[in-house]
């Protein structure tokens, strides 16, 4: 089953401080026929309210704001939309290549940049949703993830965590490792919610081979993982809890 990209409305949240700034994504999301403006706010605290109450596509997210950056903010969530950072300082680049946001536009945008990064967001929706649509259904303890061109069966319980590669996914299960082409947004979307938790941008863990959690890091099978400052509290009370009250 493929997706008629044509058909394709991505609905938009735009956050900026600067009014003149958030005026012109606006007026730029206007002007493109798969993209639609649901939303737009001043601060990344009222943009994580919005985030809680509606869901969107894609996210037009500056980072220099006062009381929250954007970088803070987009660690905070546990599972955001597709984001393309707008900002007028290079030296964050490398912070998005490390958040997997789809782009990174510097101000002033002119519009033919503009294009090219919703054209990116619009074929890795595209591509995302052609996986959750293709992919096989199951009512055990599997999951089918995409491997080069097909479709491998796997056992969710026997994966330990995934680490985010570029554009690939590593998964780590108890006896090998097995690479796919899929993004972080899918895998999730196909294994149980209370077995899995995103501590880092990069990496989805399961929760039931947990070891240890120390400082700023979950242990797994001796492996030490990175926890996001802003998901530690969440890991800890929202699911290490209950998952301890399951057993």
């Amino acid at each position: 089953m493929s997706i008629d990209k044509k058909i394709v409305s991505l609905k938009c949240l735009v956050v900026d401080d600067e009014p003149l700034a958030r005026r012109a994504i606006i007026d730029y999301i206007a002007k493109v026929e798969f993209l639609e403006v649901t939303d737009s706010c001043s601060s990344a605290i009222e943009a994580l309210e919005l985030i809680e109450q509606n869901k969107y596509d894609l996210m037009f997210l500056d980072i220099n704001m006062p009381y929250l950056s954007g970088i803070d903010f987009l660690e905070s969530v546990k599972q955001p939309p597709m984001v393309i950072f707008t900002t007028a300082y290079s030296e964050y680049a490398l912070e998005g290549f490390r958040l997997q946001v789809v782009d990174y536009l510097l101000k002033p945008i002119a519009f033919k940049r503009f294009y090219q990064a919703v054209v990116k967001a619009k074929d890795l929706y595209c591509l995302t949703t052609s996986s959750k649509a293709e992919a096989p259904a199951t009512t055990d303890n599997s999951v089918y993830v995409k491997h080069d061109d097909s479709y491998v069966k796997i056992e969710w319980t026997e994966i330990m965590y995934i680490e985010a590669m570029q554009n690939y996914l590593k998964l780590h299960l108890k006896d090998r490792c097995l690479i796919i082409h899929q993004t972080m947004i899918a895998i999730e979307e196909l294994l149980p919610k209370d077995h899995f938790f995103r501590i880092h941008k990069s990496y989805l863990i399961n929760i039931n081979h947990i070891d240890s959690i120390s400082g700023g890091r979950v242990i797994i099978k001796d492996i030490e993982l990175p926890i996001s400052r802003m998901r530690k509290e969440s890991l800890l009370n929202e699911v290490v809890y209950k998952n301890l009250l399951s057993k």
